[in-house]
């Protein structure tokens, strides 16, 4: 244990000391003398008889502003620290890697009610020591969404009860997951989320700026306004958000079950109460989340995973088998040629994915085609190295002959966490648009998704509007896996750039051997829109060099620039299990409030 000295300070042990050197000289600037030395003299000139000390190791990649996280027992990794600090009680009370995530999705709701909640969707990626599994907690359309329905609309609305068209499915993915892994009882997953609804969270500063630049749309909807606008006012970053029908709603869940307390008991009719929704309780009743089968590619010798349709898991598949034939270690990271290649690779697999991205119980998706290495080869010939496509100009490699697609966004949260055991999960959530539909359903707390507006009401459109049928989703967990056992669990928020951001992690990871912290912090790229806009720019965060900038624009890209950590790129979370030493290496993104925390 650390000691006190006599006046109460804590003096490290041993082994603290010799840990702080060690990483102390890792960081170290060398200047030619050691400590103790006079001015000018060489190494030793002035500790006679004393060995010159080892070099600090060379470390490869960009400072960063923190450490990546490590532990041998569990971690977690969220994008606010509460829901990390949760998901870690679980794993320390004795409970899985599952019970973990949904402990630390539950207090999300609370924390990050504009990205995430009880009324949005989920999708797992599980590695449980043996297999990739996958569960799909997508809901679909209401029995009542059909295209007739909406007749009058040239587009369904994005915003308000007819936006609330979709079951929320996350809620029945937390029971299945459960069912099949989790260690604690279900009711003790709840507590801490519980507590922070109904006794205030503080609000953090994503929240402070999404609720600022939201204040318009909330207030259209005075049920919402009561929630988040408190005494009419915009709360600022640290005040607390007391949040008592979550609260209500939270403890039901916990004591009566997904099933009897959510899905056909009263919160199912609180969702189906908001008028002109065409939800109804029976939605709720008949809808149960799946397990799938997961996709996969490979990459450099690690097996990609990743979620299939009705996702858009296969664009990023695509990207990295499009990547794989090319040198990117000889780029180096950070230069024109890595964002210039990323870009167009990125726009070569968006071709196919907005052509066929649908339900594939609705459209046969030719999966084995576009994920093949042959095709791969045969779309990266469309790449030149010299010259940027025009994005909406690249064509499909297989035609599907429906309409014109649309540009996909959303709001989302990616957490991670491992346990004692092996299992390991990768899982997403979202309500779509930050706060969703913007209405709270009834009495519940609870935010509706507004997910189901993405439907078009073409009938030609392979996405088109349908009753029962999912729609078209960005949400994508992703697990890299290593001569069959889980090598990082990895993902981000950010509707297009979640194929991208993944990318990034793993071409750094992978071909640069970076730690997950510098990964995730290294400048990132988004080409397609930012929130608010729909051009199809490349945007490139400002701590890029502008000479790259510059390059990459006389290639023919059409560059924006960003703020330096901007939000736009979403908000990742990484965790790493070495495979030599078994310890977990975590990281989260300093674009958003979250954390990564492993013991």
């Amino acid at each position: 244990m650390d000691e006190r000295d006599d006046d109460g300070r804590l003096e490290p042990n041993r082994r603290t000391f010799l840990a702080g050197t060690a990483a102390a000289g890792a960081g170290a600037v060398s200047t030619g003398l050691t400590a103790g030395a006079e001015d000018g003299e060489p190494n030793g000139a002035a500790n006679d008889g004393i060995p010159d000390p080892a070099p600090a190791p060379e470390r490869r990649g960009p400072h960063t502003g923190r450490p990546p996280a490590r532990g041998d027992r569990g971690m977690v990794a969220t994008p606010h620290w509460l829901a990390t600090a949760a998901g870690n009680d679980a794993l320390r009370n004795g409970g899985s890697a599952v019970d973990a995530a949904i402990a630390a999705n539950a207090v999300l709701s609370v924390a990050y009610p504009h990205m995430s909640g009880l009324g949005g969707d989920a999708f797992w990626l599980i590695h449980d020591g043996n297999d990739v599994r996958a569960l799909n907690a997508s809901g679909p359309a209401a029995a009542n969404a059909t295209r007739e329905r909406f007749a009058e609309y040239d587009e369904l609305p994005d915003r308000g009860p007819e936006s609330a068209l979709t079951v929320p499915g996350a809620v029945d993915g937390w029971r299945r997951a459960h069912e099949a892994y989790g260690g604690l009882a279900w009711e003790e997953l709840f507590g801490d989320a519980i507590r922070h609804a109904r006794e205030g969270v503080p609000v953090g500063h994503s929240l402070a700026d999404w609720l600022e630049i939201d204040e318009p749309i909330l207030r259209e909807f005075p049920d919402t306004a009561e929630i988040f606008l408190p005494d009419g006012d915009v709360p600022e970053e640290g005040d607390r958000l007391v949040q008592t029908a979550l609260a209500d709603s939270l403890e039901t869940l916990a004591t009566e079950g997904a099933r009897e307390g959510f899905y056909d008991g009263p919160i199912a009719e609180e969702l189906a109460s908001p008028e002109g929704s065409p939800l109804t309780s029976a939605d709720f009743a008949d809808f149960e989340a799946d397990w799938v089968e997961p996709i996969s590619t490979t990459y450099r010798g690690y097996t990609a995973y990743n979620f299939p349709p009705n996702t858009q898991g296969f664009a990023a598949l695509q990207v990295l088998n499009l990547l794989e034939g090319f040198d990117i270690e000889s780029w180096g990271d950070g230069t024109a040629d890595y964002y210039h290649h990323m870009a167009e690779a990125v726009k070569v697999a968006f071709a196919d994915r907005d052509e066929w991205l649908t339900d594939p119980d609705h459209v046969d998706i030719p999966l084995e085609t576009l994920l093949s290495k042959e095709y791969a080869d045969e779309r990266r010939g469309r790449i030149d190295a010299e010259s940027a496509m025009e994005m909406d100009d690249v064509e499909p490699g297989i035609e599907f002959g429906g309409s014109d697609r649309d540009i996909p966004g959303g709001d989302t949260v990616y957490l991670t966490a491992v346990d004692d055991d092996g299992l390991a999960v990768s899982l997403i959530q979202s309500v779509y648009y930050d706060f969703g539909s913007a209405v709270v359903g009834g009495d519940s707390g609870i935010i509706l998704q507004n997910r189901g507006s993405f439907f078009s009401l073409d009938e030609d459109h392979p996405n088109r509007l349908e009753p029962g049928k999912r729609t078209f989703h960005t949400l994508i967990p992703a697990i890299l896996c290593k001569d069959g056992e889980p090598y990082l669990c990895y993902g981000t928020m950010g509707g297009e750039g979640q194929p991208q951001t993944q990318a990034a992690m793993v071409t750094r990871l992978v071909d640069f051997d970076y730690d997950v912290q510098q990964a995730i912090e290294t400048p990132r790229w988004l080409m397609g829109p930012t929130w608010g806009t729909d051009d199809r720019d490349l945007s490139l965060e400002g701590r890029v060099d502008d000479a790259v900038i510059d390059e990459l624009a006389a290639r023919g890209q059409p560059t924006t620039v960003l703020d330096d950590w901007d939000d736009n790129m979403g908000h990742a979370q990484a965790i790493r299990i070495d495979p030599e030493t078994g310890y977990l290496e975590g990281g989260a993104d300093p674009r958003g409030d979250g954390s990564a925390q492993g013991f």
